[in-house]
């Protein structure tokens, strides 16, 4: 088979789907069926996307190139399964104060700034509601 063959098939692969499902996909998708050598952001190596690749791409609707080579994904991805896939937040600086209200020694996630009342938790709840 020659290339222009192959690209024919997979350009007819993605207008089937266009029909079939309805879903609009940029003409340039019909452009970019080759095989590409990327670089990784991450490491920096070539690696290939390939046309079946480009095709999986197209029909998830994704208008971005893969920016990592698939060990790099692989190791992203299981990096983001350790903590449930979120962001891990940095432990907030807690400050110690004297309730306003009852005088008992309590922390709270922020630095008063000595001109409004800090209150401890039990405190504070009924105070909300004053608001």
């Amino acid at each position: 088979m020659m290339l222009k063959d192959i690209n024919l098939r997979y350009c007819l692969v993605i207008w089937r789907f266009i029909i079939t499902t309805g879903n609009k996909i940029f003409w340039r998708f019909f452009l970019m069926l080759k095989d590409k050598n990327l670089s990784c952001k991450d490491c920096g190596s070539e690696f290939a996307f390939t046309a079946s690749e480009q095709e999986f791409f197209a029909e998830k609707g994704f208008t971005n190139e893969p920016g990592r080579c698939p060990k790099c994904r692989a190791t992203k991805k299981a990096q983001g399964r350790n903590n449930g896939g979120a962001q891990r937040r940095p432990q907030k600086e807690m400050h110690t104060v004297v309730c306003d209200e009852c005088g008992v020694n309590t922390t709270v996630p922020f630095k008063p700034s000595g001109d409004k009342p800090v209150y401890c938790k039990d405190c504070y709840q009924p105070s909300n509601k004053r608001w």
